[in-house]
């Protein structure tokens, strides 16, 4: 196979758009139609699969979606596919095979679908996407709403430009532009949807600004350790708020350079200070998405990474920007002790959160809802007790 014709497509596009059904992803007929007639590798026709290579490399393995039949198969399975990779960090290893850091991708199809029902869009809407990359989101819009109700913007001119060959290959032509998304569309709106597929810190002022009275914003909020999905309501005076949603996922962040992210300066980690005995585990932390997702709450700024000492063995560490750590083994004899140094006693705040999650029966993400003020300043509250969490402002 070389450029797969739509009819070798159409029956895995429909197996996608039936299992995105049966999976309660895909409730609506306008959907279910979308993703069975919209063919995924047109807009994915390559990509990056993650693989260990014959000398114990972990490499971004290139494939095509003409090479076989499998490959053709690939491309519709619900799983996210990467599509390009920071030229900063990405070293070719072999003939078909790279190392570094993807940059951006094809969305997992259910996840797509989740936010795209959850969008609640009406015939007549004007849509606002964030993030074009392969184009493929866009046509989906365009096949639900038409070409003139869908506006796409990302940071990236050559994928806006492939994107544009892509979906008027398939008779799709809605509103393109290479711009900072988060500045919003150049000249565009008022929109009645913003659909995000990139993560930010926080919701910008663009955005806001380019909704009204009733708009809906869908993105993904980056909190440090953790973030997650947000459905917005926008009001009369701009206020934006609404609820973490069930559908869960986190999305590559959002860029100002086209090409690479910025690289941020931290202080040396602190000396080691002690160590302790902990009721919190790393097992917790990293089975419970609600959970880490509270402990952003509480320590704004704050990244989750694994540390491995001169031994191999593996910790979730816990590090802000200070200098302060602390960590916990994975596994082991010690997984109920941690380790820490610098300035603030950072596990002292796990501990409260895990208490506080456990004593009121452990919260999933849709008890808690987001709130961004005109001025920008953001907070979260717990439905139940009306505890309430300031974040950093926008900016």
């Amino acid at each position: 196979m070389t450029d797969p014709a739509p009819e070798a497509a159409r029956p895995y596009m429909a197996a996608l758009a039936d299992e995105l059904t049966k999976a309660g992803v895909v409730r609506s007929p306008g959907w279910a139609e979308a993703f069975a007639t919209v063919p995924r590798h047109v807009f994915v026709p390559k990509w990056y699969e993650q693989e260990t290579n014959d000398k114990g490399i972990t490499v971004w393995r290139r494939r095509q979606a003409g090479a076989t039949e499998d490959d053709l198969a690939a491309v519709y399975r619900d799983t996210t596919l990467v599509t390009a990779l920071d030229p900063d960090t990405a070293q070719r290893v072999d003939e078909s095979a790279w190392t570094g850091i993807p940059t951006s991708s094809s969305t997992l199809p259910s996840l797509m679908a989740g936010m795209l029902e959850e969008l609640s869009v009406e015939d007549g809407h004007r849509v606002l996407e964030v993030g074009t990359g392969t184009g493929y989101n866009a046509a989906l819009l365009c096949a639900r709403l038409g070409d003139r109700a869908v506006h796409s913007v990302d940071i990236d001119p050559e994928l806006v430009r492939t994107a544009e060959r892509r979906l008027s290959k398939i008779g799709y032509a809605p509103q393109l532009a290479s711009a900072d998304g988060q500045t919003g569309y150049p000249g565009g709106g008022p929109f009645d949807r913003i659909i995000a597929t990139c993560s930010v810190p926080s919701i910008p002022q663009a955005w806001i600004e380019q909704t009204k009275s009733g708009s809906v914003i869908h993105t993904d909020i980056a909190l440090g350790i953790e973030g997650g999905l947000v459905r917005l309501t926008t009001d009369k005076d701009h206020q934006a708020r609404g609820m973490f949603t069930r559908t869960t996922g986190r999305f590559m962040a959002a860029r100002t350079d086209a090409r690479v992210y910025p690289h941020p300066n931290h202080a040396p980690a602190a000396p080691e200070a002690g160590k302790r005995p902990t009721p919190v585990t790393a097992a917790d932390i990293r089975t419970h998405y609600p959970f880490r997702l509270l402990l952003a709450f509480h320590l704004p700024g704050a990244k989750l990474v694994y540390h491995r000492d001169d031994a191999g063995a593996l910790s979730l560490q816990l590090q802000q920007s200070d200098g302060s750590w602390a960590r916990a083994p994975l596994a082991g004899q010690d997984v109920g002790v941690v380790t820490y140094g610098g300035p603030l006693d950072l596990w002292q705040q796990v501990e409260a959160a895990w208490t506080w999650w456990n004593d009121t029966s452990r919260p999933t993400q849709d008890r808690f809802e987001y709130v961004r003020e005109p001025d920008g300043r953001a907070s979260v509250c717990h439905t139940t007790d009306g505890r309430r969490w300031d974040l950093a402002p926008t900016a």
